[in-house]
């Protein structure tokens, strides 16, 4: 059965460009890889020429994530099975692949409205990734295989996100993160598409809703380097720039070891390393209490005027 192979991009909409072309460059050690018409960033991390593509359209939040696929043949099959959940999908045309710079593309709302592309053929760039920091370079696999890492999403319902995902996309199940004290409990999901421990997961909202309050569907995204040492540089520079971050800690399901940070837009990044692999061959679910064996304090951005709720970091 055909399924997604990665997590391959994300498109990021934020209010200040600016600060958030700083923040990528000069703090993470993103490589600003062009800008457009579109009022739109570039940011890269490895061979493809571009993971993320930020948008200053003001959400400051996830716009849409594409998920990898083998070739055509793939592409086909996967949009079949989103199709038979009763879901249109569009078939996007040459203005639409040249915008994402792949050979095939497909795009629909998975049922959290949330804009999920399919595509195949990306575009690796010919000159080498170029860390304005100096970074080694950002772990993700030989030729991007493991993706770009991973992100959390908010969910209403994490048990019936999770069967879309499985069934439709052919994500596989890593484990499951049951937090909390006494009767308020949270489950998460996590999968993975490739030996990456999880490139998904699903939490449930934390919290009831704010009254005029917007609920972001992106809780944080994950981007993991090469060292312990490139982990506690950055977290140093946070520290000496006044910026806030939480502590470093490791965690229970995939080992990884890293910190918590706001973006500029209030949602947060995971800067890790160590990132445990998992083989399908001989991998089994299992279920945690906690999500850190160690450390993992979490801090919070300054209030924005937006009325855009900042929830914490988790796994």
């Amino acid at each position: 059965m055909a399924s997604v192979t990665q997590l391959g991009y994300l498109g990021l909409g934020v209010s200040d460009m600016a600060a958030w072309e700083e923040f990528a460059t000069d703090v993470l050690g993103m490589q600003i890889n062009g800008k457009t018409e579109r009022d739109s960033m570039f940011l890269r991390t490895d061979l493809y020429h571009h993971r993320f593509e930020v948008y200053a359209t003001g959400e400051d939040d996830i716009l849409y994530t594409g998920w990898e696929v083998k070739d055509a043949a793939a592409l086909a099959e996967v949009v079949e099975r989103v199709r038979s959940f009763g879901i249109e999908v569009e078939d996007c045309t040459k203005e639409d692949t040249d915008e994402r710079m792949v050979l095939g593309l497909a795009r629909f709302k998975d049922p959290n409205g949330l804009q999920t592309e399919l595509y195949y053929g990306p575009y690796l760039d010919q000159l080498p990734f170029n860390s304005p920091r100096g970074l080694s370079g950002f772990r993700t696999g030989e030729i991007g295989g493991l993706g770009l890492g991973h992100i959390v999403l908010h969910v209403p319902d994490v048990m019936d996100t999770l069967g879309f995902y499985t069934d439709a996309l052919g994500v596989k199940v890593s484990d499951f993160i049951e937090m909390g004290r006494g009767e308020h409990k949270v489950k998460m999901a996590f999968t993975h598409a490739n030996g990456r421990h999880h490139s998904l997961a699903f939490a449930p909202h934390f919290g009831p809703p704010q009254e005029g309050v917007a609920r972001r569907r992106l809780n944080h995204f994950m981007i993991e380097v090469n060292s312990l040492d490139e982990v506690g540089i950055t977290l140093g520079m946070f520290q000496q720039r006044g910026m806030p971050a939480g502590s470093i800690g490791r965690h229970t399901n995939d080992w990884m070891v890293s910190f918590y940070a706001p973006t500029p837009s209030g949602f947060q990044v995971e800067y890790g390393t160590g990132g445990r692999l998992v083989d399908d061959t001989n991998w089994e679910v299992q279920h945690y209490k906690a999500a850190s064996i160690w450390g993992h304090s979490f801090a919070q951005p300054a209030p924005r005027p937006q009325g855009i709720a900042t929830p914490t970091g988790t796994a």
